[in-house]
C-alpha cells in the first residue's frame, strides 16, 4: 500500500519542492514529480537548476530520453514511469496512478486555495482506506 505523507503550512511551495526532492535524491530514491500544469512544471525545472548554487540536481522532463535513468523526472498526466518508488504531487489533484507507487508525497502552502485543494485530496486518500501522515512545516 502507498505510504502517504504531507507537508503542510509550507510557505514556498515550489522551493520547498526542490529542498525535498535534492533530499531524496541524496538518499537514493528515485522521485517522479507531478506537475500537470505546464507553467509549475517549467517553473520547478528552472528552480531545480538554480536553488542550490553549489550542487547539481539530476532532473529531465518524462519525455527525455534519459528519464528512465535519471532519479528526478518531472512528468504530467501520461502515466508512463521507468520506477514506482516516489511520486511528489505539485498538482491541485490527486495523481491518477498514485497508488502504482510505494511512496506519495504532498505539499500543502499556506495559501488558503491551496489548503483547501490539500483537504480535499486529504480525505479522499483516507477515503480509500490509507493511513495519511502529516508533517506541519510552519516555522520551519
Amino acid at each position: 500500500m502507498t505510504d502517504i505523507k504531507f507537508f503542510s503550512n509550507v510557505e514556498a511551495k515550489l522551493p520547498f519542492a526542490c529542498r525535498w526532492s535534492k533530499k531524496a535524491c541524496d538518499a537514493g530514491r528515485k522521485l517522479v514529480v507531478f506537475a500537470p500544469d505546464a507553467a509549475v512544471a517549467d517553473q520547478f525545472d528552472r528552480l531545480l537548476w538554480t536553488f542550490a548554487q553549489l550542487s547539481f540536481v539530476p532532473h529531465v522532463r518524462q519525455s527525455h530520453p534519459l528519464a528512465a535513468v535519471t532519479p528526478i523526472v518531472i512528468a504530467g498526466e501520461d502515466g508512463t514511469f521507468s520506477h514506482a518508488d516516489t511520486v511528489l504531487n505539485l498538482g491541485n489533484a490527486v495523481p491518477p496512478f498514485f497508488d502504482r507507487f510505494a511512496a506519495l508525497r504532498e505539499i500543502i502552502s499556506i495559501e488558503e486555495t491551496d489548503r483547501q485543494a490539500g483537504r480535499e485530496r486529504y480525505r479522499h486518500y483516507q477515503s480509500l482506506g490509507f493511513s495519511v501522515a502529516n508533517e506541519n512545516m510552519a516555522g520551519k
